[in-house]
């Protein structure tokens, strides 16, 4: 829409520049280009608006298909006024002096026109289809068909209006149609989907049953080597007693020469000791064989005193000095070497003699 402003009886017109702007003044064209910009007087200017912008038409229909279904068509039809002179001749874009808005509505007369058009394409394409095949591939034919029976169409260019592009957004069936059509699907994909559940629990149970399986295994393993571990242990336990044994028979032969071997020795020792002694005893025997019998007495007097405890005090009685001065007394009267060895008794300093 144009921004007009008035100041003392004029008006000033400005518009975008995607108008384009027509000024007709006393039935001539005075201005006439988009984007313009100009004084004019609004009792004598007839004004004209046309948009040459691209613009987007959204197209909803319903169709009936070869088998008798009722579909719904959903697309965009995008166009433009490419002769504004011819499309401000063919079609009431004038707009107001004051206000600048249009006086009519052009754009719903061209958006009635391509819907009608395009609507009349579509229902041709569709009529001859089936459902299954306009909702496989009815999209790209009902598009192609559309957009070439606009092209074609006699009316538009002598409007001013090109179709830019068409866009076929949905093709769909009612929705109890849709439904059942979705059924079969469903059940495919809830069968595709319990036959990837079977399939991981038959999974699931086979690694089940790998793992019980290594598992067994390897018990029977761990039994087999325990069994070995156990047989190795008696194989040791018996090697260990048999070196201990061996040791200790080693140890007690060891300890049976060493006594064969001590005895022995003292046997020898012994035999020499005695040999020794006997030799010993034997020549004590041959000198005391040679000797004369006085000597004999004095050794044996001289053996007895060493041998004799020692004597602290005598004590004798009149009963026995009386007797023993008898003795010296007999002894003294005697003749010959008896006498004179009783003299010797009864006067030398013995040991059994008190002092």
């Amino acid at each position: 829409m144009a921004d007009i402003t008035a100041r003392l009886g004029w008006r000033h017109l400005r518009a975008a520049p995607t108008a384009h702007v027509r000024c007709h003044r006393r039935g001539r064209l005075v201005h006439d280009g988009p984007g313009l910009s100009f004084w004019f007087r609004a009792l004598t200017a007839a004004l004209s608006e046309v948009p040459v912008d691209d613009r987007e038409l959204a197209v909803s229909f319903h169709a009936r298909t070869s088998d008798f279904q009722d579909v719904g068509v959903q697309a965009t039809v995008t166009y433009r006024i490419h002769d504004p002179a011819t499309a401000a001749a063919r079609l009431d874009f004038s707009i107001d002096p004051d206000t600048g808005a249009w006086r009519g509505a052009p754009l719903e007369q061209i958006a009635t026109l391509l819907t009608e058009s395009a609507q009349q394409h579509a229902l041709d394409v569709l009529a001859r289809t089936t459902l299954a095949s306009a909702l496989a591939d009815g999209v790209a034919t009902v598009r192609e068909r559309v957009g070439d029976g606009l092209a074609a169409e006699p009316r538009l260019p002598a409007t001013g209006i090109e179709v830019v592009a068409v866009r076929v957004v949905a093709i769909r069936p009612e929705p109890e149609v849709e439904r059942a059509l979705r059924t079969p699907a469903r059940e495919q994909i809830q069968q595709e989907a319990d036959r990837a559940t079977y399939e991981r629990r038959a999974v699931a149970v086979e690694r089940e049953r790998a793992i019980a399986e290594n598992e067994l295994a390897s018990k029977i393993e761990l039994a087999r080597r325990e069994e070995q571990l156990v047989e190795q242990s008696g194989i040791n336990a018996r090697r260990r007693a048999e070196e201990s044994a061996a040791a200790d028979a080693v140890r007690a032969d060891a300890e049976a020469s060493r006594t064969v071997r001590l005895a022995r020795a003292e046997a020898e020792a012994a035999e020499r000791v005695g040999a020794a002694r006997a030799e010993a005893q034997a020549a004590w025997l041959r000198v005391h064989s040679d000797a004369d019998p006085a000597t004999l007495h004095a050794l044996a007097v001289t053996r007895l005193a060493e041998n004799l405890p020692r004597i602290d005090s005598v004590t004798l009685s009149p009963d026995v000095l009386t007797g023993l001065l008898a003795k010296l007394g007999a002894t003294g009267t005697g003749t010959g070497p008896a006498a004179g060895a009783g003299d010797g008794a009864g006067t030398g300093d013995g040991p059994g003699a008190r002092p």
